[in-house]
């Protein structure tokens, strides 16, 4: 299936719905006053974008936004993209050996920053990078450490020395005429890149995927068609900006849809809850963990949320249970599943509001328009048969230019025909759905038997006592690896060791009984919600006391 694609630019678009749609809210705040039409909102960007031009950004310049869901956030996300210059995200959980390696490997000239996030002090964290921040001029800072580095503007009511304070860009904007601003957003087009995401880490060194205004927009645009979204809908928004879901997932495919946007700048239950039934929104993004913590709190009835319609469940395996829940106690009878990766800008596979709640709890869905997918032996590149699994690959206009400064990085990712190799275990049944089976690199060999943990992970959600649950190989010297489910329990819920594994006896083929059961009050996450099956593994070798098996494995 294919559509025409757009070849806009982000500034464009919104431009576009400022015209078609000037008085529909664009962003509305439920805890601060900041409140916007189409209209209003593009004229501040316009706005913020000559105060950037003012203080020297050019064409093409990089700009780090290291902040929560805060509206300075979206201003200067539209800023960049109307001015040529490309925003790169910054993980709120960063501390000073990522944010270091980011604005180094990245070449930032300007960075946009808040005070801190949670108990991270990023003020603090600047002044030990720069040093000689209170003494510097602030339209060249100085740094040994980020050598690039020339500015800073500070989100927030204080006002450091060293750098600029985000309020001052009002005042600035007058030194750039609209004519200019007008000739800049001639100089660059839709194949520019506007954006760079560093990828979470969860497996090696962060790198830069470098997507474009056209990555994005079209991505975006379809996504936002799998859920219906029109100029009526309003998209709770609390997965975090920085990271593809809330940029593309939610801030484009609200943008491309003139959708308000309902944003909340860190995740609470009880905010999230509360600002869904008072500004009546229809759609709600979030990983599971998120949905799971909102339908456990114990004042849940006592919100009105019977405005919900759709929204996105992703960013980790969605259980089924859950997903029930979702659409029986919250009402999101339409909600969808998406599949994809940053690398892909991101999304390559989604459910529709119109598939069956079978299929949208057993698959990822079928290939977005003008996105090719296949599945493919990891070994021989051969192109498998369906219900087959093997590796996820894509092709289409959502794939990276690229890894910032990295081609050997990206020419391993993506092949000579223009794949996008992922990584990911999946099938494809004949009707074109896919299933994500897991990461090649998490698929478990127990004595040669391929294990695949989702298959575990899927039956053990429907045990009662079980809230949450990971299954990961450890290294075994007498099997290669053995099974270890990591499990959160329910609240007040009692369980053992021996009955998780008589469970997964009585239900499922012995080789997938698990040699160690982990009760555990969380899992290690990235900050934007995704499960650290790395961390899980190490945490195992050293509470089991593998550490010799995982030397012989590696040997």
């Amino acid at each position: 299936m294919s559509q025409k694609l757009i070849e806009k630019t982000m500034g464009e678009v919104l431009e576009e719905k400022a015209r078609l749609f000037p008085n529909y809210p664009a962003v509305k705040y439920t805890d601060r006053d900041y409140d916007r039409t189409y209209k209003e909102f593009d004229e501040e960007c316009d706005e913020i974008a000559k105060a950037l031009m003012h203080l020297g950004v050019k064409k093409g310049d990089h700009v780090a936004m290291w902040a929560s869901n805060i509206p300075e956030w979206l201003l200067t996300l539209f800023a960049c993209a109307k001015i040529g210059a490309v925003l790169v995200t910054v993980n709120t959980a960063y501390r000073i050996f990522e944010i270091e390696y980011l604005l180094r490997q990245s070449d930032v000239k300007v960075l946009v920053l808040m005070k801190q996030f949670k108990d991270i002090n990023y003020m603090d964290i600047i002044k030990e990078l720069c040093p000689n921040l209170e003494n510097d001029n602030r339209e060249r800072i100085t740094s040994k450490r980020v050598p690039l580095l020339e500015k800073i503007i500070y989100c927030g009511e204080e006002n450091y020395k060293g750098t600029y304070n985000f309020k001052e860009l009002y005042g600035f904007s007058q030194y750039v005429s609209n004519e200019e601003l007008a000739e800049r957003k001639k100089s660059f087009t839709p194949f520019d890149v506007v954006n760079m995401q560093y990828t979470s880490g969860t497996t090696g060194f962060p790198k830069g995927v470098m997507l474009t205004h056209y990555n994005i927009i079209n991505d975006g645009k379809s996504i936002g068609d799998c859920m219906k979204l029109t100029e009526k809908d309003r998209l709770l928004i609390v997965v975090p900006f920085y990271h593809c879901f809330g940029l593309v997932l939610a801030v484009t495919a609200s943008l491309t849809h003139a959708t308000s946007m309902v944003p909340v700048d860190l995740f609470s239950p009880q905010k999230v809850l509360k600002a869904m039934a008072s500004e009546k929104c229809t759609a709600v993004h979030g990983v599971p963990t998120m949905f799971i913590a909102m339908l456990n709190q114990k004042n849940f009835d006592d919100f009105d949320l019977s405005s919900l319609r759709t929204g996105i469940m992703a960013g980790s395996p969605c259980p089924i249970n859950v997903m029930k829940e979702v659409i029986d106690r919250m009402g999101v009878r339409e909600i969808t599943i998406a599949y994809g990766q940053t690398e892909a800008s991101p999304v390559c596979t989604q459910t529709t509001t119109d598939d069956s709640i079978e299929t949208r709890v057993s698959t990822v869905g079928k290939a977005l328009p003008n996105i090719e997918c296949k599945i493919v032996d990891p070994e021989t590149g051969e192109t498998l048969p369906i219900n087959t699994p093997g590796e996820f690959c894509a092709r289409g206009y959502n794939i990276m230019k690229g890894y910032y400064k990295m081609p050997e990085a990206t020419a391993q990712v993506i092949d000579e025909d223009g794949w996008l190799h992922t990584g990911d275990l999946a099938t494809v049944d004949e009707r074109g759905y896919y299933k994500i089976t897991g990461r090649i690199k998490d698929m478990i060999i127990r004595g040669g038997e391929n294990i695949y943990p989702k298959e575990i992970e899927e039956f053990l959600y429907t045990v009662d006592e079980v809230k949450d649950v990971q299954v990961i190989g450890v290294p075994s010297k007498h099997y290669g690896e053995e099974i270890c489910a990591c499990i959160v329990l329910n609240d007040k819920a009692e369980c053992t060791e021996e009955y998780i594994k008589q469970q997964v006896k009585d239900n499922m083929a012995k080789f997938n009984i698990p040699s160690y059961v982990w009760f555990m009050d969380d899992f290690p996450m990235t900050a934007s919600g995704k499960i650290q099956k790395f961390k899980l593994r190490d945490q195992a070798v050293e509470k089991y006391n593998l550490k010799e098996e995982s030397e012989i494995e590696t040997a």
